[in-house]
């Protein structure tokens, strides 16, 4: 217990009938998300891409000052739901509203898939993630490398070139599979792995062996789904594509 009560960020543990109370009111932290939000809308020029930064900001939002944050001190689960919340919703919607970067070669889809790979698999292992209830700074770090390498990850599927499609749909998938192979690991371990939940998780009904299976079952599944949507998008342009040039081709010879 005595590692919780030194925990720097989130506070204590929260109690189930408390929890509802346990805003994140830090106001450093409010004031970045807004001024990040309000930069990124000022530079966003249509409504469609503006609705989809507001809306990735927001819940960047809630899953960094609700209520969530404290639930997360107590459930491995719930740090995952965090986390998914952040690179899979927030981080998209985010990527969606950004600039292509323009790369003529397909080094930034590599260089951000390795990144969002190192950041996930190195914050979801038991000693680096014990850390981040000792140290803010680790726990920022592991927000601002996973949240930050999602997005950039995000922006090169969604904003690929066509010519960049083979690349985008090697790292998607190998994303769906690194992502769906750690949470298979949490999900079928036969004893739990991460030391601050061991005192924490019987208030919620859970047991941390439980608890740790659930959070694996979230980071697996809907990783693998978001990311096989995203391949199967990508092949979708490339068939409209290579479509209308044959119908193109077709006109031409008529």
């Amino acid at each position: 217990m005595s590692a919780l009560q030194v925990l720097p960020y989130c506070g204590a543990p929260p109690d189930p009938g408390e929890l509802l109370s346990r805003f994140n009111l830090d106001p450093v932290l409010m004031v970045i998300l807004a001024a990040l939000a309000v930069a990124h809308l000022i530079n966003t020029n249509t409504v469609r891409l503006r609705a989809a930064a507001a809306c990735g900001w927001a819940i960047a939002a809630v899953a960094l000052l609700s209520p969530l944050c404290a639930l997360s001190v107590s459930l491995f689960s719930a740090r995952v739901g965090q986390h998914m919340l952040l690179v899979l919703v927030a981080a998209p919607l985010l990527a969606l509203a950004l600039r292509p970067t323009g790369s003529r070669s397909g080094w930034a889809l590599w260089v951000y898939g390795i990144a969002f790979f190192v950041a996930l698999w190195t914050w979801h292992m038991p000693a680096p993630y014990d850390a981040t209830f000792r140290s803010t700074a680790l726990y920022w770090a592991m927000h601002v490398t996973l949240f930050g390498s999602a997005v950039l990850l995000w922006r090169e599927l969604l904003h690929h070139a066509l010519r960049r499609t083979v690349d985008a749909l090697v790292v998607g998938m190998l994303t769906c599979v690194q992502m769906g192979l750690i949470g298979a690991v949490l999900a079928l371990s036969t004893h739990p792995l991460f030391y601050p939940h061991l005192l924490t998780t019987a208030a919620w009904g859970l047991s941390p062996l439980q608890d740790q299976q659930l959070g694996g079952t979230l980071m697996w599944v809907p990783g693998v789904l978001l990311f096989l949507g995203v391949a199967i998008r990508s092949l979708r342009r490339l068939w409209h594509t290579l479509e209308g040039m044959g119908q193109h081709d077709t006109a031409r010879l008529s």
